[in-house]
């Protein structure tokens, strides 16, 4: 259980726990004392005739011009939000919901929503639920997030009756972002982890020069991802410099090996960066402030806090490093293939053991996955054209799509790393070397589960079982 008593409260192992390990959450007494004042001081903010609030003494979008009466005002706070749950189509993992109810929380806990406390309890009370309601990864066009976080909290309204500005606190601000961009920086760590795994065994299978990871590069590239990426190269193939190897340059695949783990890193570290700042902002709209000499109730400033543009860069970054490490499978795999580059039988055929399958064809499964990785690495810029057509609403949010693609990217490039795990095995079985002991728990695994034997499976059955079990390991964490 996560106690919520202030922004502080809303970092990246929470989130973890919350969205990936199902915790639950409750509000903390500090949080409750402070929505319960600024609720009161809202209530008596809208008294004042000559305020105006957007969407609460006005009209939502382009009826932000009419003022409404006390009356008109409590029934408009009473509509839920039917109109924008139009979106459909492939529903988001429950994880990223429960990541999207957990960031929800952030606008209410300092009062900066003027929420009714009773509609912050019940936002929580949803992490207590088995799944969360089915959130749409398509048609997401709108401006802000109303689409998206319509579909998420018309259950729960159904059972509740909402206040002035209710509404409004759950569907406008940017908590979607802040969700999609958390779980794209959650499993990136997890799944740069799965990949450097799989690459250093086949750095090891290959028998690449171990100075194309030395220490003393670590100082020389001038760049902290670099030496990350060089010293978990040394831990995971645990060589000994001064083992008998390779006394000629491997291919560049090989040797750019911790420059791509490198560029994977940045964008780990762009990515984190980005979900802990949002995780711990206040992004509401309108958003209401605290008193000060002249304003005794506080006031409310309409903002564009819905919009949160650092989080589709981030996943496209990461989109991008993933499209890069799939290429890198691909080719370690071909050149584990080639017998003048690899000094293995052509093809790492066995003649030997005829009942051994024949792999040849694998890295031809792996272009097709890193070509189609390529394809998703591009800009997720802001949508050419007007949203819904609504005057007031003319720029769409493009977090949804962004966060798709990184999701895509990662799959496919699980896959290409699933192609790559039987060949760099038969490598090391042909030539006699072990296996380094980090790397012991992956190969057992990749010998578990694509055997290097003809058991009447198609290859593509077994390493599609390969891809599954790396993208556990990315979500188990």
């Amino acid at each position: 259980m996560i106690v919520l008593d202030s922004l502080k409260d809303f970092t990246l192992a929470s989130a973890k726990a919350v969205a990936w390990q199902g915790a639950g959450v409750r509000l903390g007494d500090r949080a409750t004392a402070a929505m319960q004042a600024a609720r009161e001081r809202f209530e008596a903010l809208i008294d004042d005739p000559e305020v105006v609030i957007y969407g609460v003494t006005s009209g939502y979008g382009q009826n932000a011009k009419l003022r409404l009466s006390p009356e008109e005002r409590k029934r408009h706070a009473a509509d839920p939000p039917m109109a924008p749950a139009v979106s459909w189509g492939d529903p988001l993992p429950d994880r990223v919901a429960r990541a999207i109810v957990f960031a929800r929380l952030a606008n209410f806990v300092e009062g900066h929503a003027a929420v009714s406390p009773s509609i912050a309890e019940a936002v929580a009370a949803m992490l207590d639920a088995p799944t969360q309601p089915t959130i749409p990864t398509r048609g997401q066009g709108g401006a802000g997030e109303i689409l998206s976080l319509s579909h998420l909290f018309l259950p729960m309204l159904s059972t509740i009756e909402p206040a002035e500005k209710d509404v409004l606190s759950l569907i406008n601000g940017s908590p979607a972002a802040t969700g999609l961009v958390t779980d794209a920086a959650l499993a990136a760590r997890s799944r740069i982890q799965v990949t450097a795994e799989m690459l250093a065994l086949a750095a090891e299978a290959f028998n690449a020069p171990f100075g194309h990871y030395d220490a003393a590069l670590d100082g020389l590239w001038n760049n902290a991802h670099d030496a990350e990426a060089l010293a978990l190269i040394r831990r995971l193939m645990a060589a000994d410099p001064a083992d008998d190897r390779r006394a000629y340059q491997a291919p560049v695949s090989f040797r750019i090996l911790p420059r791509i783990l490198g560029q994977a890193n940045l964008a780990l570290d762009i990515a984190e960066t980005v979900a802990a700042q949002s995780l711990a902002a206040v992004t509401d709209n309108p958003v209401v402030l605290p008193p000060d000499a002249d304003r005794p109730h506080g006031r409310a400033i309409s903002t564009g806090g819905y919009h949160n543009a650092q989080a589709p860069m981030a996943m496209d970054q990461i989109t991008a490093a993933y499209a890069n490490l799939a290429m890198i499978a691909e080719r370690m795999a071909a050149k584990l293939l080639d017998e003048a580059i690899s000094l293995l039988p052509t093809d790492a055929t066995d003649t030997q053991a005829q009942s051994r399958g024949y792999l040849g064809c694998l890295p031809m499964a792996a272009v097709g996955y890193a070509d189609e990785a390529r394809s998703l690495a591009t800009a997720t810029l802001l949508p050419g054209s007007e949203s819904g057509g609504f005057g007031a609403n003319d720029v769409a949010s493009p977090v949804f799509p962004a966060w798709s693609k990184q999701e895509r990217a990662g799959v496919l490039l699980e896959s290409a790393l699933a192609t790559l795990g039987p060949i760099a095995l038969r490598a090391f079985d042909l030539s006699g070397r072990p296996v380094p002991a980090p790397l012991k728990t992956l190969s057992d695994a990749v010998r578990d589960i694509v055997p290097d034997l003809d058991d009447g499976r198609t290859l593509g059955l077994a390493t599609s079982d390969l891809a599954a079990h790396l993208r556990a390991k990315v979500y188990s964490a």
